[in-house]
């Protein structure tokens, strides 16, 4: 059975060239279009998507109160278009900690490097949001405006669980660049038979095993922005180690997103600037568009920032970065993949392994896409799986600070 998508925003240009891209998958089928946001609560409830497709900037009812109305009411999986401008950015995230899964840049040439490659995409990411059931979502904060920059707080209202399902999705392409952008550092990403395990990764509670760490890194995709948010919040002012983030997110989004993280959490969180000096208690977001490395630099390190290898496809890279990391830091690492389609954080989380640092991956259940941390899972690198809602307070105990 295909699945059904409901086709939101006030464009009709739009709203057919997503219908197109929609149908031209025989799994996928538009049973429905709508042009503002108080059509799609109520076509919501009539019709019963699999999956909308939700513009921000509309009449009557902007997207933002759309997603809450319809995941307070009537929760189904919400793929977000967003321009790519500040303001742009600062209203998707509000929509996706009001329980969106997922967005994409409204511009589908900043996407993707050719039109077959942006369809694919597009029709991917339906695909992937369709597998996760949603739970209802309360938020106690309203507005009506689709830029309110100050925080909803509504994934701490109440966090969303997700089924599990067996999830086999792909990347366009880019596995066997990612393997050549590792290439690309001068870093081998061999596979080593001796990290193969029999047994799954273990999901018990983290009690500390009393390892020292120097760095915390942490790569994530889609549903990247709310799981950060989960776990970065619960992290205390005094959090003893710095912190870089991964976050598949285009160029316009990642100030935004560090902002918005700095403004809710008891850490220090910024977007990494090339040459920052890493200091105890500050998370480093990646900038978009760019690639992050660590290079040698009195105890902790110092940050690269650069455009990095043209055939790599994820700028930034979690396995770049996880890359440099596995060189200068080593087995004084805790890496977390979280998360996210395809399996970029693989070959990095192999090669931080390798050096004797410690690899954890969030679990299925709450995952919006399990596709990272199950490459990771496969491959016998991670220690634990375990639940979004538990990562914060396992690596505060691990760091011993808890």
């Amino acid at each position: 059975m295909a699945i059904k998508v409901l086709v939101v925003d006030d464009s009709s240009f739009f709203r057919r060239r997503v219908s197109e891209i929609v149908n031209q998958d025989p799994d996928l089928e538009v049973i429905g279009t709508a042009n503002n946001g108080m059509e799609a609560v109520k076509l919501a409830k009539e019709l019963k998507p699999d999956v909308i497709t939700m513009d921000v900037e509309m009449p009557v009812m902007n997207g933002i109160m759309a997603v809450r109305e319809i995941m307070s009411c009537q929760p189904v999986p919400i793929l977000m278009f967003s321009s790519l401008t500040h303001d742009g950015a600062k209203a998707t995230l509000e929509a996706l900690d009001a329980g969106a899964l997922d967005f994409l840049p409204k511009c589908f040439e900043d996407i993707a490097t050719n039109k077959d490659e942006a369809v694919l995409l597009l029709q991917q990411r339906i695909k992937a949001i369709s597998r996760r059931r949603v739970t209802r979502v309360i938020s106690s904060n309203r507005s009506d405006s689709p830029v309110k920059t100050e925080p909803l707080g509504a994934f701490q209202q109440a966090k969303s669980s997700y089924e599990a399902r067996s999830n086999n999705d792909v990347s366009v392409g880019n596995d066997n660049k990612a393997k050549q952008g590792v290439k690309a550092w001068g870093v081998s990403s061999a596979t080593h038979a001796s990290l193969a395990k029999d047994t799954p990764p273990r999901t018990t509670k983290i009690r500390g095993s009393g390892k020292q760490y120097r760095l915390v890194a942490i790569g994530t995709s889609t549903g990247g922005p709310v799981a950060l948010q989960e776990v970065l919040t619960s992290l205390p002012a005094n959090f003893p180690h710095p912190i870089l983030l991964v976050q598949h997110m285009p160029a316009a989004f990642t100030p935004a997103f560090a902002s918005r993280l700095n403004s809710l959490c008891k850490i220090e969180v910024k977007e990494a600037e090339n040459g920052d000096v890493l200091r105890a208690g500050c998370a480093y977001l990646a900038p978009g568009g760019m690639q992050m490395l660590l290079e040698k630099d009195g105890n902790l390190g110092r940050l690269k920032v650069l455009p990095g290898p043209s055939e790599l496809n994820y700028k930034p890279s979690v396995d770049i970065t996880f890359a440099s990391v596995a060189k200068i830091i080593g087995r004084d690492t805790l890496a977390l993949i979280l998360t996210g389609m395809g399996s970029d954080g693989r070959d990095g989380s192999r090669l931080i392994k390798e050096a004797g640092g410690e690899i954890w991956a969030q679990d299925e259940a709450s995952c919006v896409v399990y596709g990272m941390p199950q490459a990771v899972t496969n491959a016998g690198l991670s220690s634990y799986s375990l639940p979004l809602a538990d990562i914060g307070e396992a690596i505060i105990k691990e760091t011993g600070r808890g």
